[in-house]
């Protein structure tokens, strides 16, 4: 039997193991072929070579992480702890899946009140890569793989780093499988329920007194998508959400928006389609004619990149949106 120790230089291991030793427990259940002891700063690690090897790679990956951020919660370790790693024996190293080194990457951006958005998963790294080289990127996926909300601070980003003028985020008013009636209001307030997940990943990411600035002088901009007919959108970065429910038409009308000087991501999740069943889905049919355009990219997230409450995937398991 081999054994690895480790030293946690500088870090709590509380912040490690979590109070009431509760990562400690998560991390022995994700290594059961291993015995872990832990002691104060002191980590022995007693097994098989592969099994300490693969180890030896995630919990670095685990101290990394807290010595960046400072903290350490369920999800990222789960995260953290999931990502799939490839061990070549002949040349000894280790390579993160889609060729990535690290489980976690750069800050996207600084939010308010300690909020740090970053990409969690191999995939949502590839976003983040992609779109330097991409105008146009198809980011599709189950429910809870965070495709909007790093596709809205990619966009923010943007804007700080005055890349672009204005931020334009839209999505079909389509209603999930409900019929909503009469709502009151003027404009503005009918169709904002179908937008307020839009809203929401802007609260984490710009203070409110600054978002309001900048939603009254159309700095940002968040409309339904057939508000985008007819214009032509430049020096902006623009995202469709829930494309899955727009038809043929309406995206084909809203990639023909885009100006010389913009970005366009497009999400959806092909699993939840609100459309009437005798209209067709415009990202079913976009996934298929628009795959060898060179400047347009398109990724698939999948189980591995969920990264709400650990049971969304197996409720999503369950429901056979995902494997």
């Amino acid at each position: 039997m081999n054994e690895l120790k480790f030293i946690m230089d500088n870090i709590n291991p509380v912040t490690v193991w979590g109070s009431n030793n509760e990562y400690f427990e998560i991390t022995k259940k994700h290594f059961p072929k291993i015995k872990i002891v832990a002691r104060g700063n002191e980590v022995k690690v007693l097994g098989d070579e592969a099994e300490l090897m693969l180890f030896r790679e995630k919990f670095q990956g685990i101290i990394d992480h807290v010595d960046k951020f400072q903290s350490l919660n369920t999800t990222d370790l789960e995260q953290l702890l999931d990502t799939k790693i490839h061990y070549n024996v002949e040349a000894s190293s280790y390579l993160l899946e889609k060729g990535l080194i690290g489980s976690s990457s750069d800050p996207i951006v600084f939010g308010p009140n300690g909020i740090v958005v970053k990409a969690r998963t191999a995939n949502q790294r590839r976003m983040v890569e992609s779109i330097n080289t991409n105008d146009v990127l198809f980011a599709i996926g189950p429910a809870g793989t965070g495709k909007t909300y790093t596709a809205v601070a990619l966009a923010v980003r943007a804007l700080k780093n005055k890349e672009i003028r204005r931020i334009i985020l839209t999505r079909p008013a389509v209603e999930a499988g409900e019929n909503l009636g009469f709502l009151p209001g003027d404009l503005k307030e009918k169709i904002d329920p179908y937008l307020r997940p839009l809203y929401d990943a802007l609260d984490d990411m710009i203070p409110a007194e600054k978002l309001k600035l900048y939603l009254e002088n159309r700095t940002i901009e968040i409309a339904p998508l057939a508000f985008m007919r007819g214009r032509t959108l430049d020096n902006c970065f623009v995202i469709l959400d829930e494309a899955q429910n727009a038809t043929d038409m309406q995206l084909k009308m809203f990639l023909t928006r885009m100006g010389p000087s913009a970005k366009f991501i497009v999400t959806g999740d092909v699993t939840q389609i609100d459309l009437p069943k005798v209209q067709q889905s415009g990202l079913k049919t976009a996934l298929k004619i628009l795959t060898d355009i060179k400047g347009i990219d398109m990724i698939y997230l999948s189980g591995e990149d969920v990264v709400r409450h650990k049971l969304v995937r197996n409720i999503l398991r369950a429901y056979g949106d995902i494997q």
